[in-house]
Parts: structure tokens; C-alpha cells; sequence
């Protein structure tokens, strides 16, 4: 069998994305995700009633669930796996909402999280994202050196903003970056620039950027082929937020048309997916 991938979409940013920033309900928009030919969705996974809503109409339309969750310690993790187990779910995404001072809270915590997480059947990953453990790009590099088993789900537009990356990144800032990737199982997606966490994806003075972020979602796809079995399956999300990621004009509106973005984001990954095949 071999290995696939799997794009999903998040809700987060399905909110006000249809005409005069409108939101759907949460069956209408996975029903639009799902004719787009998205494989799952990404939502919160911590309130019984709403995975329950979520799972009853995924279920009906082949759609698979990244659960998100943002614990603030170690027992705060356990409702989302125990959601996971009952609803089903591809993997449980912790952003990991505790800014530990040292690198052995820090991996206090995320032990803790690693023994939970052998109780169910399914990937339990970790974020890197800003205001959460992950934060700093130097912190978790730290934190692989002592947990090279700990597994990442990579957003990397936090790091490029964090930091604020020169485009081209210097060398140090391409192996930290990949060093990153090779412990990443999963990705989200964006493109940021060392100034904003995400910018309009037709524009043409952001194409530098775009093409800087597919040369990183090629390595991690690459990377995560060497390390996986056949028959595993990666996941991207697509995740182009809502104001105040997206960028509006005075209306308060956005500026593109982000459904059409996050299908051209899904056209580009499907196209760095066959290329890692070959």
C-alpha cells in the first residue's frame, strides 16, 4: 500500500469566508469543503456536543477530523484523546497553550503528554506556533535535543514571522528549519513573510515567499517518506485564518477571496506531493 496524502481544511478558516464575510454552518461549510474534494477538516476537539455535530455530518461525507486542542497542562490534554476515541479522528493537534521558562518544565510537561497519548490509536502531534511552548525557534530545537521522539505538526509561517527570516534564509535558518521538519508528521499551512503571519497568495511580490514555503513543504514531504511505512498517510491543512490573519481593507473585509486561496493552496501541495513521489 502506498503512502498518501491527505488535505484538509480548516474551519477557523471557513469563518467569514463567503460573500460580506458571512459564516456558515458548520454542515453547509463541510459540504463545501468535501464537493472541493478536500479528504477531512480541521476544528477544536474539546466540547462533546460540537465534535458530535462535526462527526454526525463528516461521517455522511467521507471526511476525516485533525482535532485541535490547547491544554494549559498535562490532564488538559486528556478530553480531546478521549473525544478522538470516541468520534474518530485522523490525529489530535496539541498547541500547547503554557510558555514554561525552562527546558525542563517544558519537557516535564510534554513527557507527560507523550504517556497520554500512548493510550489511543491514533498520532498525537505538536504545534510549533507562536504564544504557545513552541514559540521560540531556538526553545524547540532545545526540546528535540532532549525528546528526539517527541512529533511536530509544522506550522512554519510562526517562525518566519517570529523571527522575522531574510528571504533567502541564511544557512543556519534553513537546517534549524529543517531540523524541524524532520520531526514534523503533519503540516499547516500558510505563507508569512517576517512581517505578517499571512499574505495574499496571488500577489506577485509575495511569490518569493510562496516559493520559499514549497521548497520547505517539499523537504518535510521528502523527509516524512524516509521515515514512514507504507500505508501511512500525511496530512496538510490548509489554514488561511480569518481577520486578523487575513489582511482587510477599511470595510473590515478581506482583500482576496480566501476559498479560492486555500484551493490554489491545495492545488500546490497536491503538485509538491506527486514531485516527492518521482
Amino acid at each position: 500500500m502506498s503512502k498518501q496524502l491527505l488535505i484538509f481544511q480548516s474551519m477557523w478558516a471557513m469563518e467569514r469566508i463567503h460573500p460580506h464575510g458571512h459564516t456558515a454552518s458548520v454542515e453547509d461549510n463541510l459540504q463545501q469543503l468535501a464537493a472541493a474534494g478536500f479528504d477531512g477538516f480541521t476544528d477544536h476537539y474539546y466540547q462533546r456536543a460540537h465534535v458530535q455535530r462535526l462527526a454526525a455530518t463528516a461521517r455522511e461525507l467521507g471526511l476525516q477530523a485533525e482535532g485541535q486542542v490547547f491544554p494549559t497542562d498535562i490532564d488538559g490534554l486528556q478530553p480531546a484523546l478521549e473525544l478522538g476515541s470516541e468520534f474518530g479522528c485522523h490525529h489530535i493537534t496539541i498547541q500547547a497553550d503554557l510558555r514554561p521558562r525552562t527546558l525542563r518544565e517544558a519537557i516535564r510537561v510534554l513527557e507527560g503528554w507523550q504517556r497520554l497519548a500512548e493510550q489511543v490509536a491514533f498520532p498525537v502531534l505538536v504545534e510549533t506556533h507562536r504564544y504557545r511552548l513552541t514559540n521560540d525557534l531556538l526553545f524547540t530545537l532545545d526540546v528535540l535535543e532532549q525528546l528526539p521522539d517527541l512529533k511536530l505538526l509544522a506550522d512554519l509561517s510562526h517562525y518566519v514571522v517570529a523571527r522575522e527570516l531574510p528571504l533567502p534564509p541564511a544557512e543556519e535558518d534553513q537546517r534549524q528549519m529543517h531540523t524541524i521538519l524532520d520531526h514534523s508528521w503533519g503540516f499547516h499551512g500558510r505563507v508569512s513573510n517576517g512581517h505578517q503571519v499571512q499574505v495574499p497568495l496571488r500577489f506577485a511580490l509575495h511569490q518569493p515567499w510562496l516559493q520559499q514555503f514549497q521548497d520547505w513543504w517539499r523537504y518535510g514531504m521528502h523527509s516524512w517518506r524516509a521515515r514512514v511505512a507504507a500505508g501511512d498517510t500525511l496530512s496538510f491543512t490548509c489554514e488561511l485564518g480569518p481577520a486578523p490573519y487575513a489582511i482587510t481593507g477599511a470595510d473590515g473585509l478581506d482583500i482576496t477571496d480566501r476559498w479560492q486561496e486555500s484551493l490554489q493552496l491545495k492545488a500546490v501541495v497536491e503538485q509538491l506531493w506527486r514531485e516527492t513521489a518521482q
